[in-house]
């Protein structure tokens, strides 16, 4: 006799195992959704925004270098070296050397701005010039500019070469192609280290003078170094510095009558004088005896000569320690740029 096998029931009855298999396919699918949106992330248009992404962190130095100076790097600069080379740099490199070696790279960054703006407008000026014939510009500071080379400088810099290589770095590339100008055209950016309280009008230095280079106050002070010094020479050696310069000069009589008719400007700049009966401006006066700038007051003191000098340079335009007072009273290099260079606008050379 056969035995009939009946069919085994799932102890769990057919609606409750349609929801078991539900749970289960949503499980698997929240689990593979992650998976899935990896594989290919959505492309965004329009105004909608990407979802936020952690970027791969990088060093100033290579936010200042991938910002800038796209206007700068497409410019050429033939420069007449110190060992009498004449090598071609971009704007940026040049500009770079320009203001380490013109301005202290401890100084504010908005002042380091100002002097790569300066340095900038110089340049240009000097380019169309042809003063050198090989060359658009040299590097020395008593005929163009002052530079130094990038190693030189962070030799000199030592432990703070990193620092101060991305402040200069930073000041020129936020400054890209800026120059300053008068009615449109790059002006003839002067600048100096510091004055006694007030620029110097230019046509009291070179007897010419110009809408942008007038006189205007001036806030550094006892903070400079050196911003008092005194030079002490004998009756001698001022007899044979003037002769050399100016043969005609009288010195015949008593050292305390050589100097004479002092004329100053505002600003306690020697404007005039006259010294050993020919009339001499302050500036020369200044060369002439190797003096830090034309502010000084002299006597005889009846063995040798004494000047009292205050502040340091030519005094017209920019003042370099006054740009960086400025800039930590809160002054943009624009303000800076268009305090000292009168009725002039900041704006792209290129």
């Amino acid at each position: 006799m056969g035995v009939r096998e009946e069919k085994r029931k799932h102890p769990l009855g057919p609606g409750v195992r349609q929801a078991v298999a539900a749970a289960l396919a949503l499980t698997v699918l929240l689990f593979l959704l992650p998976l899935l949106t990896l594989q290919e992330a959505p492309l965004y248009q329009g105004e909608e925004s990407p979802p936020l992404q952690e970027e791969e962190p990088t060093l100033p130095i290579q936010r200042a270098a991938q910002a800038a100076s796209a206007r700068d790097k497409g410019r050429v600069v033939r420069l007449l070296d110190k060992e009498g080379e004449v090598v071609s740099l971009t704007m940026a490199e040049y500009l770079w050397g320009v203001v380490a070696a013109e301005m202290p790279a401890s100084f504010q960054e908005e002042a380091l701005k100002a002097q790569a703006c300066a340095a900038r407008t110089y340049t240009v000026i000097q380019q169309s010039s042809q003063k050198h014939s090989d060359a658009d510009i040299c590097a020395d500071s008593h005929c163009c500019q002052a530079y130094i080379s990038r190693e030189t400088a962070e030799a000199r810099w030592g432990l703070n070469a990193g620092e101060y290589g991305e402040k200069i770095e930073r000041a020129v590339a936020e400054t890209d192609g800026l120059g300053i100008l008068y009615q449109g055209e790059p002006i003839q950016a002067l600048f100096f280290s510091s004055a006694a309280g007030r620029t110097v009008d230019a046509v009291e230095v070179w007897g010419r003078s110009v809408d942008y280079l007038k006189s205007v106050d001036s806030p550094e002070g006892e903070e400079v170094p050196n911003y008092h010094s005194q030079v002490q020479l004998t009756a001698e050696e001022v007899r044979r510095l003037t002769l050399d310069a100016w043969p005609g000069a009288d010195l015949s009589g008593s050292p305390k009558t050589w100097f004479q008719d002092v004329q100053r400007s505002e600003s306690g700049v020697v404007t005039s004088l006259s010294l050993g009966g020919v009339s001499l401006t302050g500036g020369q006066v200044r060369s002439l005896l190797s003096l830090r700038s034309a502010a000084f007051s002299v006597e005889w003191d009846g063995e040798q000569f004494c000047f009292d000098v205050t502040g340091y340079g030519h005094g017209v335009g920019m003042s370099q320690y006054g740009a960086n007072s400025m800039a930590k009273e809160g002054k943009t290099f624009q303000e800076i740029l268009t305090w000292y260079y009168t009725n002039t606008q900041v704006d792209h050379l290129w």
